[in-house]
């Protein structure tokens, strides 16, 4: 049979209204997640994601993101910085994953390892260390290309490199200062702490607090490994050599150091042994007032701001020989195996570089921003208790980075179990720091 025209034009209608039946019900085979959807949370597969194209409308991507320092009340800041990001990103989404600290780097590297590990994530400074040996971090170089690093804090930004390539931007960063009560400082009759306090102008001070009654202690300052390798560089000391070949536990500067640590305890009684702190710990005795001075990271200026209320203020920490503070940094990385590394750049620089993320951490007090931007520290320094937040910046002229190896946590626990033989009077400075050397040298393997 023939078909006429008229017939002939029908049939094309009827197949073209058929194509566009069938591609609109197909909507693609893409997830609804996004403006007018579900939640970025409920975004495409692994291989969505690949094709540049993982929930939301057509040409959006998915970024997903692991990270520990949002776990607990800081959730709701880092969710007010993702929700600003996509405002300006209108076609990247983030999924956010917060896993809580203690189980975060175990659950990491097994995902590094398996191949799943997400798109971006967070590693504090050791750990980034020893990811940027094993070659699963993306080179960032190429991406720097147009990016204006001068707006994040110099040191920040080149503890996350390796072998002269960046391999992360730092999210944040902290430091430790020396808090102290002033109201027991004024009952002592004492002067109060400045940047030029040494360990003996510390000591002084913390005897006279002693002497104002059985329950008040002059310092607290923990024995313990991350104290320990700060403190030895603040007389002249170091746990390994310059090119980490070899274990340097056991010199006399550190003997030295060690000695000084466990005197406070056992001789002049300054700081508290264990049986006196009866299972309180040093934050709660600081803020219970009856410690005068304590060695701690300025984390704690949220916690110490809303449940303290006598008088307090910050100063850098004293050293001896020479200064040295912490520097403790969360720094944020992209897997080298994504398939959005460009969108997980964007979202990585407007987390660690964005005038609009510094602001939300200054007003929560959620660490340091690792950034140059005047009118965003300002507003940092004017959030007080304490004063003296100029202390904060003052100790960055002065920080180091602990030493890392391989087994880096075999290496600070057999440290740490010396020391706190030490501390105990189970064995002498000496002895518990020639045993910890000889350990070290038996299980630890260095390049």
């Amino acid at each position: 049979m023939k078909w006429n025209g008229r017939q002939w034009k029908m049939l094309a209608l009827c197949l073209l209204a058929m194509a566009l039946l069938i591609a609109g019900c197909s909507g693609g085979g893409k997830s609804s997640g996004g403006p007018g959807g579900s939640s970025a949370s409920t975004g495409g597969t692994q291989n969505d994601q690949n094709k540049g194209d993982s929930g939301g409308k057509a040409g959006t991507v998915t970024v997903k993101f692991t990270n520990f320092s949002a776990s607990g009340e800081n959730e709701k800041y880092l969710q007010q910085m993702k929700e600003e990001f996509e405002k300006q990103h209108p076609d990247i989404k983030v999924e956010i994953e917060t896993l809580a600290y203690d189980d975060y780097f175990t659950q990491m590297q097994t995902r590094v390892a398996s191949g799943t590990a997400p798109d971006a994530y967070e590693l504090n400074y050791e750990n980034f260390v020893s990811y940027a040996k094993k070659g699963v971090l993306l080179d960032l170089t190429p991406m720097f290309d147009g990016f204006d690093t001068s707006v994040l804090n110099k040191n920040a930004l080149e503890a996350f490199s390796a072998d002269g390539k960046p391999y992360g931007l730092p999210a944040s960063f902290s430091n430790v200062v020396l808090f102290y009560n002033k109201d027991l400082f004024d009952q002592a009759g004492l002067d109060y702490p400045t940047s030029d306090w040494t360990w003996a102008d510390a000591d002084a001070a913390a005897e006279k607090i002693r002497a104002l009654g059985d329950n008040i202690f002059g310092i607290y300052q923990p024995i313990q490994f991350w104290e320990f390798y700060k403190k030895v560089q603040q007389n002249g000391g170091s746990l390994m050599n310059a090119d980490m070949t070899q274990f340097t536990v056991d010199t006399p500067q550190n003997v030295e150091t060690l000695q000084h640590m466990v005197d406070r305890v056992l001789k002049t009684n300054v700081m508290p042994t264990e049986a006196q702190m009866a299972g309180m710990g040093d934050w709660d005795l600081f803020k219970s007032g009856r410690l005068g001075m304590l060695v701690t990271g300025i984390w704690a200026f949220p916690d110490f701001t809303q449940n303290i209320t006598f008088n307090w203020d910050i100063a850098v920490e004293p050293g001896n020989t020479a200064k040295a503070t912490h520097f403790f940094s969360n720094g944020l990385v992209i897997n080298k195996d994504s398939k959005v590394a460009e969108a997980a750049f964007e979202w990585l620089k407007f987390m660690s570089a964005s005038r609009e993320a510094a602001g939300i951490r200054v007003e929560a007090g959620w660490e340091l921003p690792a950034v140059t931007y005047e009118d965003v520290l300002d507003q940092y320094l004017k959030v007080t208790p304490p004063d003296n937040k100029k202390a904060v910046f003052e100790s960055l002229n002065y920080l180091v980075t602990p030493p890392v190896v391989e087994q880096n946590a075999e290496m600070t626990d057999i440290i740490g179990l010396h020391l706190q033989a030490a501390r105990d009077g189970v064995k002498s400075p000496a002895d518990a720091l020639r045993d910890a050397q000889k350990e070290l040298e038996q299980r630890i393997k260095l390049q």
